[in-house]
């Protein structure tokens, strides 16, 4: 008895310090709580009690607490929201509960609805803080200089949130390894100082408007660059292609021009895979991309305009003077962004008084002007004949076999309205395609390719994004009466509709699946979403803001209109639901669903 009791003490002294090791104090038990209420409750942090032992907790791939001496030093939380957290929720409270856990390594909170700027008061986390994850939220703002004080991190992952403005100064974060802040509103300067250390930096889906910079030349351990779906503009700097630990570089979709740098030996290239896919690149592909010695890499450059002639990918080639002039262009939009930016700085300097006053200085005068428009309006209104529907130009959609041409009348400019004389603005040209182009750029009519029910989505040669809709009609129906019904539509076009780029008749083809008379008709492809998106989507709706609204309004207005009167006859119940209103990249509106009358078929346009 008394070999066993003492053994029962001996064992009871020896598991004490371990116990009281993961046994946290009550000072970050209460942190926890007070985290859990500030993130309103997330379904995993639920079950939190004033009982909960959270050392004991057993992790997940969403969730896990590690604690060392008392002290939380690992808070792990990924939830699942896509709007942001609601009521009176603050950041900058939250961030001053998480300040109290004072030996924290990792913080990971991702997709937990947190909005609002990432306050400065970060710089007092933990000075151990080795990791920090706030990705797939909705902080916003500029990212605080302050971050750059936290010295021991190795790893910081910002995407996918809605930062904007420039990267701050990061060199002092000299143990760094890891940075991605892709999918963010950041620009228009890439980041100018990076930690020489770093491994990984994915930069891609901002706004960097810039040149690569030349900093990126000191980087000697990185290995993975990632500066996809920018606005980067200029050559690629030879050096991008000989950084001694570089394995993977996209620069795809971006804007950059010139020729790609020609090493001198093709063994200094390290990289497995070089993505410059739809920039502007001109010139001879390097022989080092073609040569044998470079058979284990992997490099895209497709649409482009590089000179390939008998490679597969020469078809997916631009026309040089396309490049040439997207180039011109693209400098030109830098230099008209750094003007406002400097423009800005300059404005900030003046009072908010003056700037009120201003405005309503312009009011008042534009209501005077106003109303002296509208009194001269009705003065000539008076004298002169009343406006009728007849004297706008209209386009029959209607084809008549018994007349060859369609007729046309030419109205008075001044009393077209404006919808109807900007009716082709922005717009690529009509054109009839062969078979074979819709074969290259919907990849040979490839499952994949599939958007709707026989709706294709392609890239034409040009580099345009189209979809390609296939319509079966009755083989009674003539090439003449089809190809006279098609210079209707190619004169159907309108800023606010999703507008028809071409087509192509395929008669007969009975060894194809179309069998029959069919007709391919190409459509601008709008990928930029429905206006539903926008006013579901809480991050959309940001951008949403009384100007934008009045504009989409606007725009819906003109397209109802464009085919209520602009046609003859008026093309009447459309399906012109919420879904139906798209937007461009501009927010410009684009109409989808309308129906264009066909010889024995009624086709809708497609929403995409």
């Amino acid at each position: 008895m008394q070999n066993s009791a003492f053994s029962l003490t001996f064992l009871l002294l020896f598991l004490l310090p371990s116990l009281s090791e993961s046994q946290l104090t009550s000072t970050e038990s209460r942190t926890l709580l007070e985290i859990q209420k500030h993130l309103q409750y997330p379904p995993i942090l639920r079950s939190w009690s004033n009982w909960t032992n959270f050392c004991y907790l057993p992790p997940s791939p969403s969730f896990k607490i590690l604690c060392f001496n008392g002290h939380v030093t690992e808070l792990t939380v990924t939830g699942n929201r896509t709007v942001k957290l609601p009521g009176n929720f603050s950041s900058d409270s939250l961030f001053t509960v998480l300040t109290k856990l004072s030996n924290l390594k990792t913080l990971s909170l991702v997709s937990l609805g947190i909005s609002g700027p990432l306050p400065p008061k970060i710089i007092r986390l933990s000075s151990s803080l080795q990791s920090l994850n706030l990705s797939s939220n909705f902080l916003s703002g500029k990212i605080p200089k302050e971050i750059s004080s936290l010295k021991s991190l190795r790893s910081l992952v910002l995407a996918n949130n809605m930062f904007n403005g420039s990267v701050p100064d990061l060199r002092g974060l000299s143990n760094l390894q890891e940075l991605d802040l892709s999918g963010n509103k950041l620009g228009p300067e890439v980041v100018p100082s990076l930690a020489s250390n770093l491994i990984t930096v994915s930069l891609k889906n901002n706004s960097f408007g810039s040149k690569i910079p030349e900093q990126i030349k000191t980087l000697n351990k990185l290995q993975s660059l990632d500066l996809s779906s920018n606005k980067l503009v200029g050559s690629i700097p030879s050096f991008m292609l000989s950084l001694p630990s570089l394995q993977n570089l996209s620069l795809s979709q971006n804007l950059l021009s010139g020729s790609l740098p020609n090493p001198s030996l093709c063994s200094s290239i390290k990289l497995r895979v070089l993505d410059v896919s739809r920039n502007l690149l001109t010139g001879k592909l390097p022989s080092c991309f073609s040569s044998k010695s470079f058979h284990n890499q992997r490099v895209i450059y497709t649409f482009n305009c590089l000179s390939v002639k008998g490679s597969p990918s020469a078809k997916y080639q631009r026309p040089v003077s396309f490049c040439e002039n997207e180039a011109k262009q693209a400098v030109g939009a830098v230099k008209s962004d750094t003007k406002d930016e400097e423009k800005k700085e300059e404005d900030k300097g003046i009072e908010l008084g003056l700037v009120i006053g201003i405005i309503i200085g312009v009011v008042l005068v534009s209501l005077v002007l106003a109303g002296l428009v509208l009194v001269r309006m009705r003065n000539s209104r008076s004298k002169e004949e009343p406006f009728e529907a007849n004297n706008v130009d209209k386009v029959s959609v209607c084809s008549n076999t018994t007349r060859s041409t369609i007729s046309k009348t030419v109205p008075d400019s001044k009393r077209v309205p404006q919808t109807m004389r900007s009716a082709v603005i922005g717009l690529s040209p009509y054109r009839v395609f062969t078979f074979e182009e819709l074969e290259e750029a919907t990849n040979n009519f490839d499952e994949g390719s599939l958007c709707g029910e026989q709706l294709y989505k392609g890239c034409l040669r040009e580099g345009i994004a189209v979809t390609v809709r296939c319509v079966k009609l009755k083989q009674k129906s003539s090439t003449q009466n089809l190809a006279q019904q098609m210079e209707v539509l190619s004169k159907l076009r309108h800023m606010h509709l999703v507008s028809v780029l071409g087509h192509c008749i395929v008669p007969n083809q009975d060894h194809h699946p179309y069998a029959g008379s069919t007709i391919f008709i190409v459509q601008e492809y709008i990928s930029n979403g429905s206006l539903r998106d926008y006013l579901t989507d809480s991050r959309k709706k940001e951008v949403l803001k009384w100007p934008q609204r009045m504009s989409i309004a606007i725009g819906v207005a003109r397209g109802i209109q464009f085919l209520h009167t602009g046609v003859a006859p008026g093309i009447f119940g459309n399906n012109l639901e919420i879904e139906n209103v798209l937007l461009d990249d501009t927010l410009t509106v684009k109409l989808s669903g309308y129906t264009i009358p066909l010889p024995s078929k009624v086709y809708n346009t497609n929403k995409r």
